[in-house]
């Protein structure tokens, strides 16, 4: 079987995550949804969600995907992450909970978005590289339909299974947590090198393409160093043209008593990504329409207006390319 292997006494090592949990009959990995059972590694959330809904793709946040385009969003149960400020943590940190799965077949998923005229499926809420098998089902369910893919994740996931999940992926906006190791450890029980390899590959062994959100916590992952130097990673490993957002925190799950992100703590580090060389740096959270809006990066007109999720204006043509200037915009439209 795929994504384990063999430990003495009917242990198996699971191999979907560097997490490689160990796991003895009827034990659970760490994300809750992948059993060893029977001598071998289940996806127990495998045909179930905890709900589907119709959003537009600039919710993921994806903003250079498919403009105000609807997409179909779904997710099941557990995480492989350990996020002390999960914003969805009555999802990902949930145990099985019947009550709040519902069962659906890929086929009727595909079918669903198809029927309210959705572009794309996302695998969001909690992390499609834990339910990676299902995702590529429905994936490949949504492609016979002429229906692109969209993944939200935090990137965690070893070699093998990475490979078998992008290969059917349209766009991906993966959280980067931090650009700090101590961060990555304390606060959410994984480590950051993974991740960055993960951003490479998506952005040099594929055709995914790539937006990135940072969640800012301010006195934790905020500091003008560390934004400075996750951004010029970004520039030198995945280009300057890679949109990155830079998302507000609202106090949740155990970091309750931390403040909500103040919108000039999102604008400093918007501040600092351009001034970087980034071309495609945005807010999010908070209501600013400067800032949430697409720019040309040659002739610096507004070419998408946006308001909240809701696009306004849209000066790109049929090419993908800036109506005052021609020059191309990163992305897929």
């Amino acid at each position: 079987m795929k994504y384990q292997s063999p430990l003495k006494d009917n242990t198996l090592k699971c191999e979907v995550c560097p997490r490689g949990c160990i796991l003895k009959e009827g034990q659970r990995g760490f994300c809750h949804i992948r059993q060893n059972l029977n001598g071998e590694i289940i996806l127990t959330s495998y045909g179930y969600t905890t709900g589907l809904a119709v959003d537009p793709i600039e919710k993921k946040p994806l903003y250079h995907f498919l403009p105000s385009s609807k997409v179909l969003s779904f997710g099941t149960l557990g995480c492989n992450m350990g996020c002390m400020f999960c914003q969805n943590w009555h999802i990902s940190k949930s145990k099985e909970d019947t009550s709040l799965l519902q069962k659906v077949t890929p086929a009727e998923i595909a079918r669903i978005a198809k029927d309210y005229d959705c572009k794309s499926i996302a695998f969001t809420y909690n992390d499609p590289v834990i339910f990676l098998e299902y995702a590529i089902d429905t994936a490949k369910e949504a492609h016979k339909l002429g229906i692109k893919t969209v993944a939200v994740t935090a990137g965690y996931i070893n070699k093998e299974a990475r490979k078998d999940l992008f290969e059917h992926i349209d766009a991906a906006n993966v959280d980067l947590k931090s650009f700090s190791e101590k961060f990555y450890r304390k606060n959410c029980l994984a480590s950051l090198e993974p991740v960055l390899d993960t951003l490479k590959y998506i952005k040099q062994k594929t055709n995914t393409f790539l937006e990135i959100t940072t969640l800012l916590i301010e006195g934790e992952n905020d500091s003008e160093e560390e934004i400075k130097k996750e951004c010029e990673w970004i520039k030198n490993n995945l280009g300057e043209n890679t949109p990155i957002h830079f998302s507000a925190f609202h106090p949740s799950y155990k970091f309750l008593d931390y403040p909500g992100t103040k919108a000039k703590t999102l604008l400093k580090a918007r501040d600092i990504a351009v001034n970087t060389g980034l071309n495609y740096v945005y807010t999010g959270n908070i209501q600013n329409t400067g800032t949430s809006s697409t720019y040309c990066k040659n002739c610096k007109n507004m070419i998408i207006k946006r308001n909240g999720f809701m696009v306004e204006e849209l000066y790109i043509d049929g090419e993908g390319k800036c109506a005052f200037c021609k020059t191309p915009c990163d992305g897929v439209f």
